[in-house]
């Protein structure tokens, strides 16, 4: 192997939804490995926080706050990204969650997960191509999950989003090979983030210990995965030496896809 294996010395690398969880830990990965990173997050202290640890270590690093559902919104954030060079890596992280079926799920709700997990996703790549195709290729890695691929309960309008991001990723993949734009994607089970905890404190006040067990053993693996292995697989797929990867999609589920029955 190559002693500069996955490296990204040189490269401009956008991730949204940098300012916790999954998208922090593929922020601070990318900034140890020499990348420039704008890290875009609704909540512009979180990104400053994230900018701030990569700055901290060595890293270059800028934050800024932006609404990914808002087409204007991100206008304005890539415009600022691009006054200080072409991108090289875009990283659709940014989303929310939902729970519900079909009959709770309201019209709003759905709107919601919609404009954030679906348009948000297509105002970011639509935002990054024509940077990319000017710079002779990229990569955009893009962040569905395992409900895009199988029926989870009572998350009918998250498993939409994230079978949208899927549809979008194989189109996006063949509609720019030519251009040498990689466009991938990770689809994770479960991941340990600060979400979770908030969610089951939310929503099982007194059982979080239970609940927290529960929610490891969907898992065959028998726990959930942390945010730093999906970042570690988000370095191998956006950089030089995944350069044969595109239009595929790769699980990162302990097991969860092949393994339940």
């Amino acid at each position: 192997m190559s002693t500069d294996a996955f490296r990204l010395d040189g490269k401009l690398a956008v991730v949204t939804g940098g300012g916790s969880g999954i998208g922090r830990a593929i922020a601070l990965t990318f900034g140890s490995r020499g990348a420039t990173i704008h890290v875009l997050d609704l909540d512009e202290d979180a990104a400053q926080a994230t900018t701030q640890e990569i700055i901290d270590e060595g890293g270059t690093a800028v934050a800024h706050g932006c609404d990914v559902a808002d087409e204007s919104d991100v206008e304005r954030a890539f415009g600022e990204v691009l006054g200080s060079g072409g991108i090289d890596i875009l990283v659709n992280n940014a989303g929310i969650a939902h729970i519900g079926n079909v009959e709770s799920t309201t019209g709003a709700d759905f709107d919601r997960i919609y404009r954030v997990n679906v348009k948000g996703v297509y105002h970011c790549m639509r935002a990054s191509i024509g940077s990319m195709k000017e710079r002779g290729g990229g990569v955009i890695l893009n962040m569905a999950s395992v409900a895009a691929s199988v029926g989870l309960a009572d998350r009918f309008a998250y498993s939409m989003s994230k079978g949208a991001v899927l549809a979008m990723t194989y189109s996006a993949a063949k509609d720019y090979a030519a251009q040498n734009i990689r466009v991938i994607s990770i689809s994770p089970a479960r991941i340990h983030t600060p979400f979770v905890d908030g969610f089951i404190e939310a929503n099982y006040p007194g059982r979080e210990e239970e609940m927290f067990a529960k929610l490891s053993a969907t898992q065959p693996i028998g726990r959930m995965g942390t945010p730093q292995e999906v970042a570690d697989l988000a370095l191998y797929l956006c950089s030089g030496q995944a350069a044969f990867a595109t239009g595929t999609d790769y699980p990162i589920d302990g097991g969860f896809l092949k393994l339940n029955t």
